[in-house]
């Protein structure tokens, strides 16, 4: 078994390109093996993508068979380019460019200016949604503060589908778009934002792709000494590329394959912003040469995480859900997952603060907990409850950590220690780096304690306290580093922006989640109208929140809490249901019954949980996921079969063997007590039971049946047929 991939932050350096190879899994073998044609890497979550394709340049250079320059690896945030590219230094290969799209078209567009255009590069606008409000105005359509930001957003996701203002409206209509106000309106805004931008000579970062698109289409020489400049390309979290994106890369290929593209489509979940997922799942139809690799052991998550995880997809539809990987862990068994119903939101909040309180009392640092929402607005109940609790806190989304004031303030106070060497009265007769930073740290008011309470101040106190840990884990894996040492170490970290992490749980949207993991992860606010949200209406739009959903679950390494509030305040009606997405998941639902759109259950009369579960035996009410499953309290008197539980763990046994699956990928233990315990003697009875969903109802059910009902199982696997 392979260890989680929880990677120290200053990983040793390989010295020879077998040694790159070292570690790695089969799969991840073959991906950094295979350097010719295109490859497509189909990744689930957890499955060490990063580590995949990070070895797979690194080898390429250190065995001779890629140039460093030539390389050019692109992906969507500047924190997964920045980790990439200290991965890559890590390993030998730092010479790699590893960028996201804009950051590769902006200096592109910078370089070649001037020879194909002429004069300056137009001044990049930061923050296009005072030039939306100003075009606006000037078109006489009064927008308010959540209209703005909806209409902006709507104008990125014109650009980057290449749709001109003309075009808007038709092209939003037949995109089946949402839109916030009149799409006529809106493509007037649109039309005179682009003036604006014209008049003042600024472009926006959707111009930035689409004015390098348009010079390399126009300008054969100049694509050509980008084409000779970049030989081999490697694209991450492929199933976000937009059709923008797609062209530039075509561009940048020319008529090569040379290109490795890496991508889960079932976590697709940025189609409102133009990501599309076709172009990962129509990537053998374009390149029918290509190999593809599929890398589904999950050294991220638990097992029961990862069955969660399964069990979520498991009733997904649609082009995306066909191509769906069913994770396998590689980790050690943990604990299961926690699911909790609240009166309201409030007592949701509290509730989920005093959890985090007793998991950071058990060991679990703060700064490995996360409570994900599906929108920014719930996290106001939570900073309140976590504060009360005396909890630190982040809000995801913030500046970049080495762009804080207070941050520079202190690498420059660091830096002037360094420069003065031995002569520093402050540092003298200390001897150990760790020691000398905390002393300079203190020097500029920054105290080993937090200030009371939550906001700005205790924020700036996070960010000095998460330098101060980065350079004693530098100390600690440099034995004898100087300060000096660590101002060269923070300088390469600013350049590739490889932040530490603030000390303190996490709270963040979903979608701003993607490509982050914690220890422990609470997903909060888990309703029907919030997840899916209540304007998804379409087949497609309910299964990209089906998706996000997926995202958050997965995560988690090892605790996972999943809880929900029947009112939205104290006293409320209970009016709200648990997530539909949960259904067949949680103790005490069904699977939905087979066909679309049903909101039934499978073989099963609807049966819908509004309040507290209570134990059959003793009647006291559960709350652990255990519990909940077998519908007792663990020391409850159990009227389970044993003949029944034996006889069904033999046949877990033969089925895990003849699939090649860890056996609680069948069912797990405490699912087979369930079933031993209930007897059930037809597929309703059997669907109630937690664990056993649609899926596993089709493919187990029969066997199942048939041993309880004391016959020999003789049914065939649908999928061995």
């Amino acid at each position: 078994m392979t260890a989680a991939t929880h990677s120290s932050s200053f990983p040793a350096d390989a010295d020879s390109a077998d040694a790159v190879l070292l570690g790695l899994d089969p799969e991840q073998r073959e991906v950094a093996t295979t350097l010719r044609g295109p490859v497509c890497v189909l990744a689930g979550a957890g499955t060490g993508k990063t580590r995949a394709i990070t070895h797979r340049i690194a080898y390429g250079v250190r065995s001779g068979q890629l140039m460093p320059a030539s390389v050019l690896a692109v992906t969507f945030t500047n924190r997964a380019a920045g980790e990439m590219r200290g991965r890559l230094r890590a390993l030998g290969a730092g010479g790699v460019q590893a960028r996201t799209f804009h950051s590769a078209a902006l200096r592109q567009l910078q370089y070649f200016w001037p020879k194909a255009i002429g004069g300056d590069v137009p001044r990049l606008l930061e923050r296009k949604i005072q030039f939306v409000a100003e075009a606006g105005a000037r078109c006489r359509i009064r927008l308010d503060r959540g209209e703005l930001r909806d209409v902006t957003g709507e104008i990125e996701w014109a650009k980057v589908t290449q749709t001109v203002p003309a075009d808007y409206p038709a092209a939003a209509l037949k995109a089946g778009r949402e839109a916030p106000r009149d799409m006529a309106e809106i493509a007037q805004i649109y039309g005179t934002y682009e003036q604006l931008k014209r008049d003042r000579g600024m472009i926006d970062f959707e111009d930035v792709l689409l004015l390098t698109v348009g010079i390399l289409q126009d300008r054969h020489d100049i694509a050509e000494q980008i084409r000779g400049q970049y030989q081999h390309f490697v694209v991450d979290e492929y199933q976000d590329v937009s059709p923008l994106q797609q062209r530039l890369l075509d561009l940048w290929l020319g008529e090569r394959d040379s290109l490795c593209v890496v991508g889960d489509a079932s976590q697709t979940i940025y189609s409102f912003t133009g990501a599309t997922p076709d172009h990962l799942l129509n990537f053998r139809t374009r390149h029918p040469r290509a190999t593809v690799v599929k890398l589904v052991r999950d050294y991220r998550s638990t097992p029961q995480v990862v069955h969660l995880a399964n069990g979520v997809l498991s009733q997904a539809k649609g082009r995306a859900a066909e191509h769906r990987l069913e994770l396998v862990s590689q980790r050690e068994s943990g604990p299961d997952p926690v699911y909790a119903e609240y009166a309201d939101e409030p007592a949701e909040a509290e509730g989920v603060a005093r959890r985090i309180r007793d998991l950071i009392a058990a060991g679990v640092p703060a700064g490995e907990i996360a409570v994900l929402f599906r929108i920014n607005a719930q996290s106001e109940v939570y900073e309140q409850a976590l504060a009360d609790a005396g909890v630190p806190y982040q809000l995801r989304g913030a500046e970049r950590f080495f762009e804080r004031q207070e941050v520079q303030k202190a690498i420059l106070a660091l830096r002037g220690a360094a420069r003065s060497g031995g002569n520093d009265p402050l540092l003298e007769d200390i001897v150990d780096l760790g020691s000398q930073v905390r002393a300079v740290l203190s020097s500029t008011g920054w105290t080993t304690e937090p200030p009371a309470g939550s906001g700005a101040v205790r924020d700036q106190w996070e960010s000095v306290a998460a330098l101060l840990r980065l350079a004693e884990d530098f100390a600690r894996t440099r034995p004898g580093a100087t300060l000096a040492d660590l101002t060269v170490e923070l300088d390469e970290r600013r350049a590739a922006q490889h932040a530490p992490t603030v000390q303190g749980v996490t709270l963040a949207s979903l979608h701003a989640a993607k490509g982050l993991e914690w220890d422990a992860v609470f997903l909060a606010g888990l309703t029907d109208g919030m997840i899916p949200i209540t304007y998804a209406k379409t087949d497609e739009q309910v299964e990209e929140e089906r998706r996000l959903l997926y995202v958050g679950v997965t995560r988690a390494r090892l605790h996972l809490t999943l809880s929900w509030a029947l009112s939205r305040t104290p006293g409320g009606r209970a009016s709200r249901r648990p997530s539909r997405f949960l259904n067949g998941l949680r103790p005490g639902s069904a699977a939905p019954a087979a066909g679309p759109g049903s909101a039934g259950e499978r073989g099963a009369p609807r049966r819908g949980r509004r309040g507290p579960v209570r134990c059959r035996v003793c009647s006291r009410t559960l709350t652990e996921a255990g519990e909940l499953k077998l519908m007792r309290c663990e020391d409850c008197p159990s009227d389970m079969d044993e003949g029944l539980y034996e006889r069904l763990r033999d046949w877990r046994a033969d089925r895990s063997k003849e699939q090649g699956l860890p056996a609680y990928c069948v069912f797990t233990d405490k699912t087979l007590m369930a079933i031993a315990e209930a007897a059930p003697a037809e597929a309703g009875e059997l669907s109630m039971i937690s664990g056993v969903g649609g899926r596993k109802l089709d493919r187990y059910g029969a066997d199942v049946l048939a041993i309880c009902a004391g016959q020999a199982p003789g049914g065939a696997d649908p999928d061995d047929a």
